[in-house]
């Protein structure tokens, strides 16, 4: 926790509590009390939002794979006929002579 091992934090506790009134101790309870419930939605809100990027992640990666086939499917398609053409051309250069 913090790199703060369990006996430091409660050594810490008890100076804080010598050193505190008894009169103040509820409203450093409330404080601490509002610190925790903000840490908590902190996490919750980071937690929730690394949830969403995981998703659009998910979401985008099969349109990758989509546009990777489609791309070389398309590049495929122009070499064959760019082949055929040279063929083509071979054929008629053959004739010719």
């Amino acid at each position: 926790m913090l790199g703060i091992s369990w006996t430091e934090f409660l050594v810490i506790i008890l100076v804080a509590i010598c050193v505190v009134p008894a009169k103040n101790w509820p409203d450093v309870a409330r404080f601490f009390g509002r610190v925790f419930k903000w840490i908590r939605q902190i996490v919750w809100h980071v937690t929730d939002v690394s949830e969403q990027i995981q998703q659009r992640i998910d979401l985008e990666k099969p349109i990758d794979d989509l546009l990777e086939s489609a791309t070389n499917e398309m590049f495929g398609d122009i070499q064959s006929k760019s082949k055929t053409i040279k063929k083509k051309k071979k054929i008629k250069t053959k004739k010719a002579s």
